[in-house]
């Protein structure tokens, strides 16, 4: 779990949102090992954003949010060298793996971020597995004019998990990486 680690701007966080967690060494070595055999051989698309490419490539499974219709459509199965993943997932997060209903990949190349956002209402909880190299994953929650702030280092095989509070009052960001890095994120759909 998260401890007092500091924040971005080097202020002593005082704690995590409610709803956070977070926990090293999730994924065993020889998991990720042969996931990330696999993974470079994925249909990765360069994300779309109304129009916009981002710098980080996606893949999504079960279900695929479409930017442009504010909605979500089935779409094929996760596949099976996902499911060893998504049962540690459901595991660490305290969900039955098969409430884990959508799986999306992502490939950050060198140089790639993911700006300030909160994952879309048709989603519930949200547990991220980081894989291959590690990151800064941000935290961020408008208090009146000023932002409430913490951060982390999210290390390969570790995973972190978004409800309650940090789900749907905080919004979550990862500047620019300096490594390749592959994340699989599992949401399960908003009750």
């Amino acid at each position: 779990m998260v401890t007092g680690q500091e924040d971005l701007f080097g202020q002593a966080g005082d704690r995590f949102p409610e709803g956070f967690q977070y926990s090293p060494d999730v994924v065993p070595p020889d998991l990720q090992r042969s996931v990330l055999e696999a993974v470079p051989a994925l249909p990765f698309k360069a994300f779309d954003f109304h129009g916009f490419e981002g710098k980080r490539r996606t893949v999504s499974f079960g279900w695929k949010y479409d930017f442009d219709s504010q909605s979500i459509r089935k779409i094929e199965p996760i596949p099976s060298l996902l499911l060893p993943i998504r049962e540690i997932a459901a595991g660490f997060a305290g969900i039955e793996a098969e409430a884990l209903e959508h799986a999306l990949v992502t490939e950050y190349a060198p140089g790639a971020p993911i700006g300030w956002h909160r994952d879309k209402l048709v989603f519930g909880r949200v547990i991220g597995i980081s894989l291959l190299s590690s990151c800064t994953f941000r935290l961020r929650r408008r208090n009146g004019d000023k932002w409430q702030r913490q951060s982390l280092v999210l290390d390969p095989g570790s995973a972190y998990l978004l409800a309650g509070a940090s789900r749907k009052l905080w919004e979550h960001s990862i500047p620019p990486v300096d490594r390749l890095r592959y994340s699989v994120t599992f949401r399960e759909l908003a009750r």
